[in-house]
């Protein structure tokens, strides 16, 4: 078994490593599609393989180490390269393996063609292999490996067309907005590592010894961990980096959104739920900055017109709503969302890359209409994935974003729950505001389609099955469910109840406010006027167009700022100093060298002279010591 675990681990790197070398080696007309092709999903379609292996092999109790060797050994204390499998971690790698297998079929069909074709899937691969390191970590400094990989991968992806400066860009932002994040999580690592007396640092042994710290510390700790989950998964005020990723190739943007990347720090908070179940005030503070940011982001996708973009947005919003549950102690009701937002986030942004491939790059929602025409089975397929994250039963969204509302409810955080459903009601709004106009609205009458590949029509049946039904695997007595994944997952959960009667109401008002979303946006945008781009004609709507001016606030406070600093210690430091340093030397290296280029003048009288001058002083240190 553990070999197994290590094998599904080192398959996506091996690939990646493979490609590459064909990629820069060999393959110089960069035309070996079939062969990437081939590698690119071959060892994914097998760690996905060995995954479902090594998860039906779980029991109850098991935590499962695989060690491949020992990292690092300090007298007694040591650090090993290995890796737990638990029911929380068994989860997490069905799902990535699973869907990250289904977005590399789709984006064999959406690179073809592509020069970089290579490349990509050699990046694609690492990316699935990091995010294995990360969740599989048996200690926070290896999943701090996977961590940054994925970090380092997603700025590989995010600038994948790197010719393009504004790409470019896009994948700084990322990179430089999760370092900020991630400097915060190694203050957390390093305060937790000193304020302990241990022999190793695997989550084993600080479950066990974490109660030796007192309150303050741990409150220090949780909330540095939780800057690091600010930054990779997107929440306030580390989220501006999310809408720009989309700069990247669709694919990626599926597979960092849906399967990887932005749900680690969710995650994250739920392996160290034994730490934030001590410190409740600190979890209110992240169930906080979940409501605020779903929120936020809610707002700013209801005027976006680039599609991907929209969905950007909401993965940010539908992340809120997984930290309110994991800030709130409900962490096994945080990873189920986790799951299913994979299927149907995974499923939108496929069938968006599937309409932007159909229409030759076009993003803008407003250049697009009436594709449930030309792509009726990608219109069928949106549709399930935009009922399934709008939250209307029976599809997943509804049954775990109702068990998050519901919590919130039931713990006494009204205002919470107030957020989260205003949240839901303007995600039903902005997600059939896309959905109307880019399939039901008459804008589309000069559209010429393009043809979409098999490759991008067959993963997205898988991902509208998951969308559509993943949310009967955590039925609560209410539905006449056992809550079979939150019994499975068996986390540390602190779930309030209610009442089946108030469950009842509550759901029902929620899918009321889902279906008041659907209605307004159905009579906007299909019984209303021709649908037209949003514009700043209030100051409530220039503001919302602009994402509230976010980016140009965090530029005035913060780049400028740093910008200018730079730029005056660049003259103080570079010019005045180290620019002096050196001219002063090379000066006086001119002064001795004009010295010296005197002694030789090419007059034979001269050096003579100097002949004279050397055997004199040579004649006098002999005299002066003694003679010969």
């Amino acid at each position: 078994m553990e070999n197994m675990i290590l094998w599904l681990i080192l398959l996506p790197f091996i690939s990646a490593t493979v490609i590459g070398l064909i990629y820069v080696f060999f393959d110089k007309s960069k035309k070996a599609t079939g062969i990437y092709t081939f590698l690119g999903i071959m060892f994914p379609v097998v760690s996905c393989i060995l995954a479902f292996m090594v998860v039906s092999n779980v029991g109850e109790d098991d935590k499962i180490i695989a060690t491949a060797f020992n990292w690092l050994a300090l007298g007694d204390f040591h650090i090993e390269m290995s890796f737990l499998v638990d029911r929380l971690s068994a989860v997490m790698i069905s799902f990535i393996t699973f869907i990250g297998t289904l977005i590399h079929i789709y984006a064999a069909g959406y690179m073809r063609g592509d020069e970089g074709f290579g490349k990509f899937f050699a990046f694609f691969n690492l990316f699935l292999g990091s995010m294995l390191v990360l969740v599989l970590a048996a200690n926070p400094i290896i999943m701090f490996i996977g961590w940054e990989l994925v970090g380092l991968v997603s700025y590989l992806l995010v600038g994948f067309y790197f010719k393009d400066p504004e790409n470019m860009v896009a994948a700084n932002k990322a990179f430089i907005a999760n370092r900020v994040g991630d400097f915060g999580f190694i203050i957390g690592l390093g305060v937790l590592f000193v304020s302990m007396d241990v022999t190793s640092f695997d989550f084993a042994t600080i479950e066990a010894n974490f109660m030796q710290i007192d309150n303050g510390t741990l409150a220090l700790i949780g909330i540095m961990l939780f800057v690091g989950a600010m930054g990779k998964s997107a929440q306030i005020p580390l989220y501006v980096w999310l809408p720009d990723a989309m700069a990247g190739p669709t694919p990626v943007s599926a597979l960092i959104h849906a399967a990887t990347m932005v749900t680690a720090g969710v995650y994250m908070v739920a392996r160290f739920g034994f730490l934030y179940n001590e410190i409740p005030d600190v979890g209110l503070f992240i169930a906080s900055i979940g409501a605020a940011s779903a929120l936020l982001a809610a707002l700013i996708a209801t005027y976006q017109t680039d599609i991907k973009k929209i969905l950007a947005y909401s993965t940010m919003s539908q992340l809120g709503y997984m930290f309110v549950a994991v800030g709130l102690g409900a962490y096994s009701f945080g990873i189920f969302h986790v799951f299913t937002h994979a299927f149907f986030k995974a499923l939108l942004f496929m069938g968006a890359g599937a309409v932007i491939i159909a229409l030759h790059h076009e993003q803008n929602i407003f250049k697009m209409g009436r594709m449930k025409v030309f792509t009726p089975y990608i219109a069928v397929i949106m549709l399930v994935g935009t009922l399934a994250i709008s939250g209307i039963p029976p599809f997943a969204g509804f049954f775990s974003k109702d068990a998050i509302l519901i919590e919130a409810f039931a713990t006494g955080h009204y205002v919470i729950w107030a957020i989260g459903s205003v949240t839901a009601f303007l995600t039903a709004f902005y997600m059939f505001r896309l959905y109307f106009i880019v399939f039901v609205s008459d804008m589309g009458n000069d559209i010429h389609v393009h043809y979409v590949s098999k490759y991008m029509k067959i993963p997205l049946f898988f991902l509208a099955i998951g969308s559509a039904f993943a949310g009967f695997l955590n039925l609560n007595g209410a539905y006449h469910g056992n809550l079979l994944f939150s019994d499975y997952i068996n986390l540390p959960d602190m779930i309030g109840h209610v009442s089946h009667a108030l469950e009842y109401s509550l759901g029902g008002l929620n899918v009321l406010i889902a279906s008041a979303g659907i209605y307004f946006a159905y009579k906007k945008f299909v019984l209303g006027e021709r649908p037209t781009e949003p514009v700043g004609d209030t100051p409530w709507r220039k503001l919302a167009v602009n994402k509230f001016l976010v980016d140009e606030f965090y530029d005035a406070i913060l780049v400028r700022p740093v910008v200018a600093l730079s730029d005056n210690l660049k003259k103080i430091v570079d010019k005045g100093f180290v620019d002096a340093i050196i001219n002063i030397s090379s000066s006086g290296l001119m002064i001795l060298s004009e010295m010296f280029g005197k002694l030789h003048n090419g007059k034979v009288r001269y050096y003579a002279f100097y002949i004279l001058v050397g055997v004199s002083m040579i004649s006098l240190t002999i005299l002066f010591n003694g003679g010969v």
